[in-house]
């Protein structure tokens, strides 16, 4: 079962209505937003991370509940974008249960989050300082999602790439004989493999 981290923020969803049509929109990611993770490390995530994710087919959810489908970029009714400040979201809500449920609830401000699921396919990590960053630059991007609140009950996988990272670092200083150079570099694609997982950040 794949274990997903989430995150939290300041920027969440509104409502729009026009023309009949309801439209939530707002920002499932803010870029260069430095974020606490669990007193770990610090968080950003560098612009044109999701430059090539969004052309991908990607579903809008309520919760994280794949059960719960309310958009879907395939089908035009969840529309991403990158802009200077994020990723922006745009879902058409369905006149179903749950997207007439969402809508009545974020218009009572009751949920007034977004989040998203992803894998990491590239970041970097530098120590220099009395916290470890981390710089997000490149995600495959599965879902976002409106929810009630964002949780960080799971940094472990972080922790885990922090430490994947750590390890291909010090093989790097330790193997100063050429002979040993595919060793470290071998420690280093270990390091990007783990950085697959899924995840999940939130803001709202």
């Amino acid at each position: 079962m794949t274990k997903i981290e989430k995150r939290g923020g300041t920027l969440g969803v509104e409502t729009r209505a026009a023309d009949e049509k309801r439209t939530l929109v707002g920002y499932a990611a803010i870029f260069n937003s430095d974020a606490d993770i669990g007193g770990w490390w610090t968080e950003r995530i560098a612009p044109g991370a999701f430059a090539e994710a969004i052309a991908g087919d990607v579903r809008a959810l309520v919760d994280h509940d794949a059960g719960r489908v309310i958009g879907r970029t395939k089908s035009g009714t969840l529309r991403l974008s990158e802009d200077s400040r994020g990723l922006a979201v745009e879902v058409d809500v369905p006149n179903t249960t749950d997207g007439n449920d969402l809508w009545e609830l974020v218009e009572r401000g009751d949920i007034s989050g977004m989040s998203f699921g992803f894998a990491v396919k590239h970041d970097e990590w530098d120590e220099t300082g009395e916290m470890p960053i981390r710089t997000i630059h490149k995600v495959e991007l599965y879902e976002v999602s409106a929810v009630a609140w964002p949780a960080y009950d799971d940094t472990e996988l972080g922790k885990r790439s922090l430490q994947e990272w750590r390890d291909a670092r010090s093989a790097n200083e330790e193997n100063t004989d050429p002979a040993a150079a595919p060793v470290s570099r071998a420690a280093h694609r270990a390091r990007l493999k783990m950085g697959l997982d899924l995840r999940v950040r939130s803001t709202r």
